[in-house]
């Protein structure tokens, strides 16, 4: 369905997407394999054409929150390796197995009913390890190599349980993006070395190790092991300021609306909820059909602008949960209709995700992880719409 509802839209460009997977391979090992993670819908953009668009641009695996977000993998047609980084229930072992999906362990009692359940339905299901280096979200934590050293032992248990094939381990560094993380990413990373070291020991091995995220990725090029997960850049974002950036990626992005209405109204009029702005003169108001409700922060009210003709128009007044204000005084070539632009480029200018999070005050993955499932999705490949998702109808 190339139509869609020209109220408020995301252009996903699939063009910009394998340029940003071509560049990632291009600054890890040749033997690593890459991991993509696409939780939470792809981050926004819309987890079938996406992740299709991945696997055609050489992704190797797939990363994912949750048992629904991997079944989704596999109804998009994707038969390349996927991974759940999350909790599942024990008792759907069988969905895990019959759809070749591996699962995070990430405790031995975990593990144990895991294992309880593969055999009673007599299926054995692939395990990567959890090792909690210094995140201390979920993993067998392993925060200092002697005191925790009970750890390796408790591991060495879950390689051993039926219906548990324990294909790979990992660890996931919590400050790779951080400034002043370098230090506490190479203790994880020395940690998680020491982990995998002291189980080959005992003669256990993983066919998959894998520690290093989107910022591991650009900042950590030694740390690859056998794969690494990119997450953030493949979207074409950075972590962060502070991470290096050797690869020039591309936002997939953009997000669109147009104008509802046109007023012109005097000096002294107040602008949405809280008269929180008022006009100091005769002002061109443009009414924009996006608010809260579609993913545009609340908190960008007399912050933030768009884009109209290549101008900045302010955003004026509270921003409501369906529509916006927008100051476009002075700007020609304005009607009702007129498409204009939320974050991306229009003309010579533009606005980057990042800027509307600063503003915001939040990290740029929250802006694409938040955007409404009612704003389609309008996919551009090989320079033109390829496809639309629109999850409302």
């Amino acid at each position: 369905m190339l139509d869609f509802l020209r109220r408020t839209w995301a252009q996903i460009n699939l063009d910009a997407l394998d340029n940003n997977i071509t560049q990632i391979k291009s600054v890890i090992d040749p033997s690593a394999k890459l991991c993509a993670v696409v939780k939470a819908d792809c981050y926004g953009h819309g987890y079938e054409y996406t992740a299709q668009q991945m696997q055609e641009s050489g992704a190797d695996w797939f990363a994912v929150s949750n048992l629904a977000e991997a079944l989704q993998m596999r109804k998009a047609g994707i038969d390349r390796p996927v991974l759940i980084l999350g909790y599942t229930p024990p008792d759907k072992v069988r969905e895990l197995v019959y759809n070749d999906i591996s699962q995070a362990v990430y405790s031995l009692s975990y593990a144990r009913a895991l294992s309880e359940n593969a055999a009673l339905y007599g299926v054995t299901v692939n395990a990567h390890i959890k090792v909690d280096t210094g995140m201390s979200r979920i993993g067998f934590l392993y925060h200092d190599s002697v005191e925790d050293y009970p750890v390796i032992d408790e591991i060495e248990k879950v390689c051993s349980l039926p219906g548990i094939n324990p294909e790979g381990i990992f660890t996931h560094f919590s400050s790779a993006d951080c400034a002043d993380g370098e230090l506490f990413t190479r203790l994880q990373y020395d940690l998680f070395l020491s982990a995998c070291d002291r189980l080959a020991a005992r003669g256990i091995y993983f066919e998959i190790r894998h520690c290093s995220n989107s910022a591991g990725i650009l900042s950590y090029r030694e740390m690859n092991f056998d794969m690494v997960r990119a997450g953030i850049i493949l979207y074409g974002l950075y972590p962060s300021s502070a991470v290096e950036r050797p690869v020039k990626l591309l936002p997939v992005m953009e997000l669109k609306t147009v104008i509802s209405m046109l007023k012109t109204v005097p000096a002294g009029t107040p602008v949405s909820y809280g008269r929180t702005f008022t006009a100091e003169h005769e002002m061109r108001i443009a009414t924009v059909p996006i608010g809260y409700a579609d993913g545009y922060p609340r908190r960008l009210s007399n912050k933030m602008s768009m884009l109209v003709n290549g101008h900045r128009a302010p955003v004026i007044g509270n921003v409501c949960m369906d529509q916006t204000m927008l100051d476009v005084t002075g700007i020609d070539n304005v009607f009702e209709g007129k498409q204009i632009t939320v974050f991306g480029k229009d003309g010579g200018a533009y606005i980057s995700v990042d800027e509307l999070a600063e503003k915001a005050g939040l990290i740029n993955y929250e802006v694409l992880c938040s955007l409404s499932r009612r704003v389609p999705r309008v996919y551009i490949k090989n320079g033109s719409v390829f496809e639309t998702t629109d999850y409302m109808l």
